[in-house]
């Protein structure tokens, strides 16, 4: 069973254009946005509490990986060895997050990583965002040492309930 979005309301919706043959990287089982598809799009995410619920899904942040560009904090790339990961729009909050530790907490373990990207709600279907579909306003989506440290079996990463908090 999946988390519900809770209280956060659709902010609209964006129609999904087909990528460029060869533009959307598949890489950790990617999205890639259908022509003519309706996409929801949010500015917001839930409120934030001491263990704020959402879901953990797998993101690579090296160049060429299926994160698309650089981190938006820091115009960099990020090893997938290293504990890092993009919060939905609204929890990302205008860059407020970034370089900021969350404590993660999912399948009996906890672990902390830092904040280096956006996970885009508001805006999806382009070069800029890997021509994949706009990120669910709930979502932690975080490198493979993260998944290795909640001790996940690489056989189930993909998605995860989890809570998450500032550290």
């Amino acid at each position: 069973m999946k988390i519900a979005i809770q209280s956060c309301q659709t902010s609209g919706k964006v129609r999904g254009t087909k990528p460029p043959p060869g533009q959307c990287n598949k890489e950790n089982d990617s999205d890639c946005c259908k022509q003519g598809q309706l996409y929801p799009v949010y500015k917001c995410s839930p409120p934030v509490t001491g263990s704020t619920k959402a879901i953990l899904t797998i993101n690579s942040f090296q160049k060429g990986g299926d994160g698309g560009g650089p981190s938006e904090c820091d115009n960099h790339y990020h090893s997938d060895d290293t504990p890092v990961l993009e919060l939905s729009t609204g929890w990302f909050n205008h860059l407020q997050r970034c370089f900021r530790n969350i404590t993660i907490s999912g399948n009996g373990h906890s672990g902390v990583a830092m904040v280096v990207d956006e996970c885009d709600s508001t805006a999806s279907c382009d070069k800029d965002h890997d021509y994949q579909p706009p990120c669910r306003n709930n979502i932690v989506d975080a490198s493979k040492a993260v998944w290795k440290a909640l001790g996940v079996d690489e056989s189930n990463w993909g998605e995860l309930d989890i809570t998450w908090s500032d550290a």
